[in-house]
């Protein structure tokens, strides 16, 4: 009864919408990956992954938020390190649970990011065998819940900046959850009808990876030759992503343009 009755104090309500706000900026990349991973089952299965798959992902954020609130010092502390920091080592590195989990959740989608562009591009003939299901529903529910756990360490860090009560966080989890389980069926059918736009989806996985490694490697103070992984700002993200959409935008609507005029010339000349 406590807990209720401090979630609904003003601050901590004012908190819980930033917080929903917070997650919902944050949680772009996961609906990508959601609607990637979703394409791989057969078509009739597809609401039910995106939708099992995040109910699943809601329940084990809500238990991962209260571990790491519970646990904080056991992902902060190193337990792995690597090479020397002394002047003139070729390497090093002092990895903490975290860090681990960001490198290698990054490395992961920047393999998955990769690996999709290049089926896109090697695909010989255009309607024959790319919807083809790879992966069975347990496999994909799998993955979209181990990836969503992966993304939320972001989002859970920086709730905790802002409040330290559990009861809001978890609120907030629940309802941004909701939120991308309705939003990730649009996300999917938007992409399905328009599927220029899926090479923009991977690139922006693929600067989701970076980021993710970046900080990885940043809070592992990992070193190469004296120089520190810096990690990739959350401004420098977005303006990447704002470049790359208004870039998209613009070269689509101009290709419709030369498209007009062939088809204008090519009338002229009939």
């Amino acid at each position: 009864m406590g807990a209720i009755t401090e979630l609904f104090t003003l601050a901590n309500l004012l908190t819980l919408l930033m917080l929903i706000a917070l997650q919902a900026v944050l949680g772009f990349d996961n609906l990508l990956y959601i609607s990637l991973e979703s394409k791989r089952v057969a078509e009739e299965s597809q609401q039910k992954v995106r939708r099992l798959g995040i109910g699943l992902a809601i329940v084990l954020r809500i238990v991962l938020l209260y571990i790491v609130v519970k646990a904080i010092k056991s992902f902060e502390d190193p337990f792995l390190t690597i090479g020397s920091d002394t002047e003139g080592a070729w390497m090093f590195g002092a990895f903490n649970l975290a860090s681990v989990v960001e490198i290698a959740g990054g490395g992961f989608i920047l393999y998955t990011a990769m690996k999709e562009i290049y089926h896109m591009l090697s695909v010989h003939e255009v309607g024959h065998g790319e919807e083809s299901a790879q992966r069975t529903v347990g496999s994909a529910i799998f993955w979209i819940v181990l990836m969503n756990l992966v993304f939320s360490f972001d989002s859970i860090l920086s709730a905790m900046a802002l409040t330290d009560s559990i009861a809001v966080m978890a609120v907030a989890i629940v309802i941004s959850g909701v939120l991308m389980m309705v939003m990730a069926d649009h996300v999917s059918e938007f992409l399905k009808r328009n599927r220029m736009y899926e090479v923009l989806g991977l690139f922006i996985l693929f600067i989701v990876g970076i980021m993710l490694v970046s900080e990885g490697g940043h809070n592992a103070h990992l070193t190469f030759f004296g120089y520190h992984v810096e990690a990739m700002q959350k401004t420098t993200f977005y303006f990447v992503l704002v470049v790359l959409v208004v870039v998209d935008i613009i070269q689509g609507r101009y290709q419709k343009k030369l498209m007009a005029q062939q088809a204008a010339e090519a009338g002229k000349h009939a």
